[in-house]
């Protein structure tokens, strides 16, 4: 048998010698229908070949982007004069102290610290010293006792997403003897001792709840989630008066509750599971408050007694509304606030328990998101919030529930004579085959001739109900300052239009993510933004997936392919539920033992459906330990690729060997993937500076 992981195609005109994997056929057979995959053995992680394999298409893709290296240097040069190297952020309060994180010129990760009441500042934990020596670095959990005194937090040092736990004694500035490894959400009780976490199993699923006592001699098992499809996770309530405990499958959920000052007590269910039954549960005086789907897909807010706290108790204080989703809830001593999404946009009602009066928080683009940040203090009449759109940098605001009053803390810094007023942003509708207008938030610096020639950038994810944020970039500046229009399609699959735009796009309706998206390029095109040897398109993880779909379909389409960490053997991943994600995921793809979910995913899978036909110009990234999209899956997908396509374009996998799911890790690391990512999209459109 050929040992050689990689072997020398023909060069193509211009261009270094092709790297091709070695091939081995494996066959599998599923409802009648016998797959061949020849690039099955890329899964053998230990296997010297394999890391072998990635590092000469690393080689490729470096010799393939050399002509670049003057560009990368020069948009990261600008990327970074863009940056407020050293920077605060805003303190927020909890407890007796103010926490905030600085960063320092030349060092790639933040600083944590707090303050006292007599301002003096304390450095809990400074990430550069613990990645000292380390490719990547990454902080997990982060949860001060109520006095204080105790730090729980994690760390992953491969990302694999592979969390050590530790307990750092704040006074006394050492750790304790007592670390926790394959650690998740942790939850401190009142009484400063008492610490519950969860633990993964080997699927990388939370499914065990400890509770740890600091002068205890063996932590106790509090719970353990036996189900495949369900999450287990521990967190607190703003009031600090509980200490809940969820299990969560994508469309099931279920909550206990144990007093904080009552660590060893036992938790009580709010309400028994039901199939597809979702809920969410916070805490107010004698009652909890209740975010439930039980009427209507978009939620409707109910509460109900702590002492008996079952459905038979539930009563209604927001209904469910048709036209608006209910995506969260804030609860204060005097106010509540309602996180709510109407038409795709963000709002935020805020009311007050007292009196029962309602208002909106109001802002003024026409595509933007609204985040609630930093909001440690129940007892408060501030609600802390971050707002940013595509021309807005990212804005801390303090609004006063009670007087209306809204202050600005900070807006993120953007050196080198920033002026919102140069760049335009609009919301456009596409219309998709079936009717279903699909909304896009575009942004392009105005004085942009629509004569369908300008380079343009549309991305997208449309998965898990996750609405896909309107934020600001500083990086995008170096692409709009070049002529580009930006657009973010928010395609069904997402959470964009509530809940029913999820549904959707899932499971036997999940083509109709990819139809969305082809439409929103199309309607790019037919409104004179751009025109297809002009247009590139990006995602990310499950938006990979959908790159992998819509080039598949419409190869015609699109001039070049930016596809990071992308989900493109979607039958394979699915039928092996030892892998982490696959079993919970089965309520959001359909499990490959059913036939009728086959038929579905076999119809769009990326790596199934390559084909002898032309793609565009494409640049696939992954990671050696990502541990959510396994590097494999978009290793296999190139290899075939190489071996099909009809065309010249660039083909290159880069592959980061020392990071998880989300590349580098350091701040100036992460900044140097954007420029490479960045000279590949100018290149292919002839962009040289």
């Amino acid at each position: 048998m050929e040992h050689n992981p990689v072997t020398e195609a023909e060069p193509l005109t211009g261009l270094p010698s092709v790297p091709a994997a070695r091939k081995h056929p494996v066959r599998a057979e599923q409802h009648g229908e016998e797959r061949i995959d020849d690039y099955a053995w890329l899964r053998e992680k230990a296997n010297p070949e394999v890391a072998a394999y990635l590092e000469a298409e690393n080689a490729y893709a470096d010799a393939v982007m050399k002509p670049t290296e003057a560009l990368q240097a020069e948009l990261y040069k600008e990327m970074l004069a863009r940056i407020q190297e050293t920077d605060l952020s805003v303190p927020y309060r909890e407890g007796a102290f103010w926490y905030f994180a600085r960063t320092e010129e030349g060092k790639q990760y933040p600083i944590l610290c707090r303050k006292d009441e007599g301002g003096v500042e304390e450095v809990i934990l400074d990430e550069n010293a613990l990645a000292a020596g380390l490719p990547f670095f990454s902080l997990g959990a982060f949860a001060v006792s109520d006095d204080g005194r105790y730090l729980a937090y994690s760390t992953d040092v491969t990302g694999f997403r592979d969390y050590t736990l530790y307990l750092k004694d704040l006074r006394e500035g050492v750790l304790l003897p007592f670390t926790v490894e394959k650690a998740g959400s942790v939850a401190w009780a009142a009484d400063n001792e008492t610490l519950f976490y969860t633990v993964d199993d080997a699927a990388k699923r939370p499914w065990r709840v400890y509770r740890h006592h600091l002068h205890g001699a063996e932590d106790a098992l509090v719970h353990e989630e036996r189900d495949e499809l369900f999450r287990a996770f521990i967190g607190r309530t703003r009031s600090r008066a509980y200490v809940l405990m969820g299990s969560a499958s994508h469309t099931t959920t279920e909550w206990r509750f144990l007093h904080a000052a009552q660590p060893a007590g036992e938790f009580r269910v709010v309400a028994p599971r039901a199939h597809e039954h979702e809920y969410d549960v916070d805490h107010h005086g004698d009652s909890f408050y209740i975010r439930t789907n039980d009427r209507g897909r978009n939620f409707r807010l109910v509460k109900a007694p702590v002492a008996s706290p079952g459905r038979e108790s539930w009563t209604e204080v927001v209904p469910h509304r048709p036209d608006t989703m209910l995506e969260g809830i804030e609860i204060f001593r005097g106010h509540y606030v309602l996180l709510d999404r109407t038409q795709g946009l963000e709002q935020l009602r805020v009311t007050e328990f007292a009196s029962g009066a309602t208002h909106l928080v109001t802002f003024p683009e026409p595509a933007y998101s609204v985040f609630t940040v930093g909001n440690r203090e129940f007892d408060t009449t501030l609600l802390r919030f971050s707002y940013q759109s595509l021309v807005t940098p990212s804005s801390t605001y303090d609004y006063d529930m009670a007087t209306r009053a809204r202050t600005l803390l900070k807006q993120q810094p953007v050196l080198g004579g920033y002026d919102p007023a140069q760049y335009g942003s609009e919301r456009l509708m596409a219309p998709a085959p079936d009717g279903t207008p699909v909304p896009m938030s575009i942004v392009y610096r105005r004085g942009l001739r629509r004569d369908g020639r300008n380079p343009a950038y549309l991305y997208a994810y449309g998965s898990y109900g996750y609405p896909l944020p309107v934020t600001f970039s500083s990086n995008r500046l170096s692409l709009l300052d070049r002529g580009f229009v930006i657009a973010l399609a928010h395609i069904r699959g997402g959470g964009e239009m509530g809940k029913p735009w999820h549904d959707d796009g899932r499971m036997k309706k999940k083509m109709n993510t990819f139809t969305d998206f082809i439409a929103a390029a199309e309607h790019l095109i037919a409104e004179r933004f751009t025109a297809p040897d002009r247009l590139v398109i990006e995602g990310g993880s499950a938006g990979g997936l959908l790159m992998g779909a819509v080039v598949n379909m419409r190869p015609d389409l699109f001039k070049a392919v930016v596809s990071k960490v992308p989900f493109v053997d979607v039958i394979n991943t699915m039928s092996d539920a030892s892998l982490p994600l696959t079993a919970g995921e089965w309520e959001e793809w359909g499990n490959p033992a059913n036939p009728e979910d086959y038929a579905v995913i076999r119809r769009y899978d990326p790596y199934q459906n390559l084909s002898a036909q032309p793609y565009p110009a494409m640049l696939v990234k992954t990671a050696f330990n990502d541990s959510q999209v396994m590097y494999w899956e978009p290793a296999k997908y190139v290899a075939r690729l190489r071996t099909l396509k009809t065309d010249g374009n660039t083909l290159i996998l880069k592959t980061n060997m020392a990071a998880g799911h989300g590349g580098a890790s350091g701040r100036y690391d992460f900044l140097r993937e954007v420029a490479f990512d960045f000279a590949f999209i100018l290149s292919q459109l002839g962009i040289t500076r």
